[in-house]
Order: structure tokens, then C-alpha cells, then sequence
């Protein structure tokens, strides 16, 4: 498996951006298809993003479209989560998950496929 490790997690006003990035470690992650999720106090972790092991392929659920961006960087071992335009009800631990594939094209979109979790980082926007 590969280790994850989150950062980029902070507090921010309404509106503002953030980038999320997960760095990989332990394992070549270019076999791997990942996925970010999000999990606020009580309620159920929901994913955000997904993405193949090529990066050519994503996937978001309709209530995420349009202010969530996932990308890869293969030189760096790296997936990013772009955030735009953060609302409070973005405030939850987001968290990336790893999971081996052997098509290039597959991902992932289901908590229970994922076995390499990060430890998460916290997003906290204020109104």
C-alpha cells in the first residue's frame, strides 16, 4: 500500500481558495487511482473528487460540480484538491484515498474500495 499524506488544510473566510494536496509515498502511485473525501461532525464522510491513474479521468458527484478540481502531479507523487469560492458547509476533514488499479482509465467512487487512507486535514470556513 502507499502512505498519503494531507496537507494544505486551514481556516479561511467565505469565498476564498484553497488547494488540498496529497503526497504519496512508499509504493509507485501511478498504479493508483485516488480519491478525495470530506467528513463533517456527524455526518456521513461523502466523496468530493475522483481521479484515474492517468489523471485523464475525473469524476464528481453533481452536488460537488463546479468549485472542485482534482488533478494529479506525477514528478512530485502528488494529488491536489482545488476549492474555490469556500461556504461554511465546505467545513469538514478532508481526507485522500488510494486504491491500486489496472486500467489506466479507472477510478473509484465508493469509501469501501479505497485501502490507503491519509490521516486528513481540516477545512474551516467562516461566514
Amino acid at each position: 500500500q502507499v502512505q498519503l499524506v494531507e496537507s494544505g488544510g486551514g481556516v479561511v473566510q467565505a469565498g476564498a481558495s484553497l488547494r488540498l494536496s496529497c503526497a504519496a509515498s512508499g509504493r509507485a502511485f501511478s498504479n493508483y487511482a485516488v480519491g478525495w473525501f470530506r467528513q463533517a461532525p456527524g455526518l456521513e464522510r461523502e466523496l468530493v473528487a475522483a481521479i484515474s491513474w492517468s489523471g485523464r479521468d475525473t469524476y464528481y458527484p453533481d452536488s460537488m460540480k463546479g468549485r472542485f478540481t482534482i488533478s494529479r502531479e506525477y514528478a512530485s507523487n502528488t494529488v491536489y484538491l482545488q476549492i474555490d469560492n469556500l461556504q461554511p458547509e465546505d467545513t469538514a476533514v478532508y481526507y485522500c484515498a488510494a486504491e491500486y488499479v489496472r486500467s489506466h482509465g479507472y477510478y473509484y467512487t465508493d469509501a469501501a474500495d479505497f485501502r490507503s487512507w491519509g490521516q486528513g486535514t481540516q477545512v474551516t470556513v467562516s461566514s
